[in-house]
């Protein structure tokens, strides 16, 4: 019933800035700078991603570099000390690195970044070639899509299904990624299905829901005013007078 969402091989950046495991530590800083990227994936001889360099694993450099410290920080602070010691990428790199692939959602690249406090993702194919690179800033770029385009998805792939027309009568507004579904509803069971249904549609950044009724003999249970229902709804209509 979904439109095909849009996958990590759709917004990835395909040019990428890597360097080999040699790659000395004022080589990496400065293709940093150069491409202002904030990471670096490192690539084997053969263009598989064994690990990543990223602007943390510089910093211990100059954190430490004119300090001695202590026996207790020395034990607490082990791995940053040696990385303040790395001279190549392979010495400071994390390995091995978290990697999503072409055709993982954006959900679920967005879930990896999320739960690792990371900011790029190298991309590999099935082989751990590097394909290229998944930013925070290209995941949002499904918020930059066009209302109308939204609207149309809701109204084929959810209000068509669930609201069909005669028994139902729903119409569909987006303001600025903001769903509005405006009208009357037969079977108020499925509303909840609906407000899920439309927030995981891709540039959606709220559900909202407006019950109408046609007739004196619409009934209570015809419309979701009961602030029960719209509790099961999740929405931000909850508990409106």
């Amino acid at each position: 019933m979904h439109g095909t969402p849009h996958i990590v091989g759709d917004v990835m950046t395909r040019t990428v800035a890597a360097v080999g495991r040699t790659a000395g530590f004022k080589e990496i800083v400065r293709l940093m700078r150069d491409r202002r990227v904030s990471a670096v994936p490192v690539v084997d001889g053969g263009g598989r991603v064994v690990g990543v360099v990223s602007e943390a694993d510089l910093l211990p450099k100059e954190e430490f570099r004119d300090s001695d410290p202590d026996r207790y920080t020395q034990l607490r602070r082990l791995p940053d000390l040696a990385k303040a010691g790395a001279v190549t990428a392979e010495e400071l790199m994390t390995s091995p690195a978290l990697t999503t692939r072409p055709g993982a959602t954006l959900a679920q690249a967005a879930r990896t970044m999320a739960h690792a406090r990371i900011k790029r993702l190298p991309v590999v194919d099935e082989q751990g070639l590097l394909q290229g690179v998944v930013s925070r800033s290209d995941l949002l770029k499904v918020f930059l899509r066009g209302d109308e385009e939204i609207a149309e998805e809701v109204r084929r792939e959810i209000v068509a299904y669930l609201f069909p027309p005669p028994a139902s009568s729903v119409r569909v507004r987006v303001d600025d990624g903001a769903v509005r579904l405006v009208g009357r509803v037969r079977d108020t069971s499925l509303i909840p299905v609906a407000a899920r249904l439309v927030r995981a549609v891709e540039g959606v950044v709220d559900v909202d829901f407006e019950p109408e009724k046609d007739t004196e003999e619409d009934t209570e249970e015809d419309t979701p005013s009961d602030p029960a229902v719209a509790q099961r709804l999740g929405a931000p209509w909850a508990g409106r007078p």
